[in-house]
């Protein structure tokens, strides 16, 4: 696990012998070699999109810079591979807006639930070189060492339960796991039920046992996760359009030459234009492929109250970050015109 009482070490340290002790970087006289964290299977388009990354790091940089690709939470759960970025113990990883929030709470607004027109909305937005992006990454950097390389289409988050959810009083009393950053307690208490902070890995045991009766992710997540086991109800709520940040530790990246800057800079845009098709392209096949697995989909044609869904989450979301992130809400709306 993760120390989080690691001091941030410097690229020039981490190069050293305490990098070999921490295993955030090695090098030897020919090459580099990055370590990549991150909480997803290999099979899954955030496990998949690590590896296409370390592949044309590779091919760009003629194999002077490594990445070698730990999944399925090796090197932390969520919390701890944020602070691993941050400290140099993980060189890169990916985590949710909401997540890199706990580095620099101005980047959960990125999560707010019904924020975005469409997904070529949040792309714009997420792009590093929007001036929204520009903002933030440059506040991530200077509070934490952390600078996001690339963001990807994850999917819109939907609603998974042991039961049938048609409209938020369905919810109330009933316990549904939710990422454990305010902005999606707070999507998922404004949907009417009661959130329960649960890490990604402890989530199928959560549903299993009954601690939890529900929770809430894109579809090609509940199926790559096979949660259709334990969950019997996937409702069509599209409450976070949501894109994976991949970030990498400041140090690191500025011990790269302008050159290398450029082959990993090239290596991030053709991931992220992959990863973000693939998820598009996959979305319907997925959720025939839920169906076909023995879920019951629920949508607005079978009685979904979405915008009850929709006016319930945003009344909660004004209350608690209108205050704190209202202009950047206006920049976001902006970018899409």
């Amino acid at each position: 696990m993760i120390s989080t009482a690691l001091k941030r070490r410097t690229f020039a340290v981490l190069l050293g012998a305490a990098a070999c002790a921490l295993g955030g970087i090695s090098a030897s006289a020919q090459a580099v070699t990055l370590n990549y964290g991150h909480m997803n299977s290999p099979s899954s388009i955030a496990g998949l999109q690590a590896t296409w990354l370390a592949e044309e790091v590779a091919k760009n940089t003629g194999g002077e810079v490594n990445i070698e690709v730990y999944p399925s939470s090796q090197l932390g759960k969520i919390q701890e591979l944020a602070e691993g970025v941050s400290t140099g113990s993980i060189a890169l990883s990916h985590n949710t807006a909401g997540g890199i929030g706990s580095l620099y709470a101005p980047f959960a607004a990125l999560d707010t639930p019904y924020l975005y027109d469409n997904v070529d909305h949040l792309m714009k937005v997420v792009d590093v070189d929007s001036p929204v992006m520009q903002e933030l990454n440059k506040g991530l950097i200077e509070n934490s060492g952390v600078r996001v390389l690339y963001a990807f289409y994850f999917g819109t988050r939907q609603l998974t339960a042991d039961r049938a959810i048609k409209e938020p009083a369905d919810l109330a009393g009933v316990k549904i796991r939710a990422i454990p950053f305010p902005i999606y307690l707070s999507a998922v208490e404004g949907l009417g039920a009661v959130p329960v902070p649960v890490d990604w890995s402890e989530v199928p045991t959560a549903l299993a046992t009954g601690i939890v009766s529900g929770q809430e992710n894109p579809v090609n997540v509940v199926l790559d996760h096979k949660i259709y086991d334990i969950q019997s109800h996937l409702m069509l709520t599209g409450h976070i359009s949501a894109a994976e940040m991949v970030v990498i530790n400041e140090d690191i990246w500025q011990s790269f030459s302008p050159e290398t800057k450029d082959a990993v800079t090239k290596a991030a845009q053709t991931v992220r234009e992959r990863a973000t098709q693939q998820v598009l392209n996959q979305e319907a096949e997925e959720l025939q492929s839920l169906k076909d697995a023995g879920m019951t989909v629920i949508g607005p044609q079978d009685g979904l109250q979405t915008g009850a869904f929709r006016s319930h989450v945003q009344a909660l979301v004004k209350e608690r970050f209108s205050e704190q992130y209202g202009d950047l809400y206006s920049k976001i709306e902006q970018a899409a015109h």
